[in-house]
């Protein structure tokens, strides 16, 4: 990956590619998005007769059913039967997501995540001081385990109808804003509480696929012997500086954490290219 941010700007690519995936359709069928209907004498195509329909949470891409893979887990929680059928479409983000790293959802998909890079950088401009980790970052895991309680005991799939992400594309694409202040408390919180807090160590979705990531194939290696220890790689970390240090310390030679998103600006930042990401299979996984 070539130039200084070359991995950002692969990341921006993805992100917006993502999200045009499921509006574009809805504009050349002669709908509108945030819910808008084009008008016009003709008839128009219903969405849901598109080829691709749906958001990050459910959606139907060329006749194939996908669901999120946490989303699964909460309806099949919250109807209490694990023959919910609704499993199988979310198999092959699963399998897709495991073999490259669960994270990785999360640095290049994720609109939330995208949101939330533009506010760190906010941030920084307004010279605004914040907590750097006031919340560990397994908690996530912890939350993720109580919405799959808290929805098998309420019968209602929780974090669905609060979630930022559902409500990030469900407003761009469907103009509903369920879920929406959820996102605005979120926001909130990075600007005047801690760095990243959201998404290092309370957002159960990304516990969830931190728990996935740690058999991802996909890492960032580290060569010991061109790295400085300039430390530059850990002020850049989206994910939580910690996960590099057993890299960092020559113990691993790659960084092995769950919690990894493959953002790639760690590696951006290395002066040295020390760092780089790549296949590897896993050894030593952990969260």
């Amino acid at each position: 990956m070539g130039g200084r941010h070359g991995w950002t700007v692969a990341r921006r690519i993805v992100q917006v590619a993502m999200l045009c995936l499921f509006a574009v359709p809805l504009i050349a069928a002669g709908w509108g998005i945030a819910g808008q209907y084009a008008g016009g004498e003709e008839p128009q195509t219903t969405p849901a007769d598109l080829p691709v329909w749906g958001s990050l949470s459910s959606s139907h891409l060329a006749g194939i059913d996908l669901l999120d893979p946490y989303a699964a887990l909460q309806v099949a929680a919250a109807a209490k039967d694990v023959a919910f059928t609704g499993l199988l479409w979310a198999v092959p983000l699963l399998v897709v997501y495991g073999i490259v790293r669960g994270r990785a959802f999360c640095g290049w998909v994720c609109p939330v995540n995208l949101l939330l890079e533009g506010v760190d950088w906010l941030r920084v401009k307004l010279g605004i001081a914040v907590k750097e980790a006031p919340v560990p970052r397994h908690a996530k895991i912890g939350v993720a385990a109580a919405v799959l309680l808290l929805s098998a005991l309420t019968s209602i799939p929780l974090f669905e109808a609060l979630s930022p992400v559902g409500a990030f594309t469900r407003a761009l694409l469907f103009g509903s804003f369920l879920g929406v202040w959820t996102l605005i408390a979120i926001v909130i919180a990075e600007l005047f509480w801690a760095r990243r807090v959201w998404c290092r160590a309370l957002c159960p979705l990304g516990g969830f696929y931190q728990a996935v990531g740690v058999v991802g194939l996909l890492s960032v290696k580290i060569d010991h012997e061109a790295c400085v220890a300039c430390d530059r790689c850990k002020a850049r970390c989206l994910c939580a500086p910690e996960i590099l240090e057993p890299a960092l310390a020559g113990r691993e030679n790659r960084v092995a954490a769950g919690d990894c998103m493959l953002c790639g600006r760690c590696v951006e930042a290395c002066p040295t290219h020390a760092l780089s990401i790549s296949c590897a299979l896993p050894k030593n996984p952990r969260l």
